[in-house]
């Protein structure tokens, strides 16, 4: 019997990743990885390791999670060293507590290897803070997409508003211009500073600055950080070198 690893990747920068997520890369007798994964990462693969492809196409198309679950413990039972790639950090709205979970409880070891969140790497790109001394002394990462299957929802931007200095807002494309409104009615001016990063370190990155007032079509997928630190953050690199 082997092990699994849930690895985080980083944001899409293969240099992002953390030493001991690329060792394992390395040592893998099979890496099951997700979509937005950095193809040189998996460069470093050793001859002969099984390699495959995992995430789910736009119109979600791909394997299961349950799918992915019963391969994850069919790989264990044959290869000393399974590793899991996920994009980002695998907890940061990523399903890797629910994979270890699943292993964990047929009796597989499992160890979890944070990585780098897209929250909180693709503003850093452009020298946006997520806390700011003097600035924004709290951040909250939510999602703007929830499973409908859920039958409520969990993140009520309207008390958001007046709860935290920062919102980054994962997988809110299509719900921007909602989320904006309803983070007004709560409170936030309309003239709250806004980032959009569609795509970070990807060769089809965008950075658009805006306003909350302003926020309605976002390109897909994008980080959206609300927020003072965005003014701060933007004024400094544009004056970078």
């Amino acid at each position: 019997m082997g092990s699994v690893y849930i690895v985080g990747a980083g944001p899409g920068d293969p240099e992002l990743i953390t030493v001991k997520g690329l060792r394992l890369i390395e040592r893998a007798d099979v890496i099951l990885h997700d979509r937005l994964v950095s193809r040189e990462l998996l460069k470093a693969a050793k001859p002969g390791a099984l390699i495959i492809d995992v995430g789910k196409s736009p119109g979600g198309v791909g394997p299961s999670q349950e799918e992915i679950n019963k391969m994850l413990l069919s790989y264990a039972t044959s290869y000393d060293i399974v590793v899991r790639l996920h994009g980002g950090d695998p907890l940061v709205f990523g399903r890797g507590f629910e994979e270890c979970k699943y292993l964990v409880e047929r009796g597989i070891p499992c160890e979890i290897v944070p990585g780098v969140t897209s929250g909180l790497a693709a503003p850093a790109k452009y020298y946006i803070p997520p806390v700011l001394r003097g600035v924004a002394s709290s951040v909250a990462l939510v999602t703007g997409r929830e499973d409908p299957s859920k039958g409520t929802r969990q993140v009520d931007f309207k008390k958001l508003a007046s709860a935290v200095d920062t919102i980054i807002i994962y997988m809110g494309a299509s719900v921007a211009g909602d989320v904006a409104r309803e983070l007004i009615a709560g409170g936030l001016s309309p003239n709250t500073p806004v980032a959009v990063i569609k795509s970070a370190f990807f060769p089809d990155e965008e950075f658009i600055v805006t306003t909350l007032g302003g926020l309605s079509a976002v390109p897909n997928p994008s980080i959206i950080v609300v927020g003072e630190v965005v003014k701060r953050g933007v004024d400094l690199w544009k004056r970078r070198l």
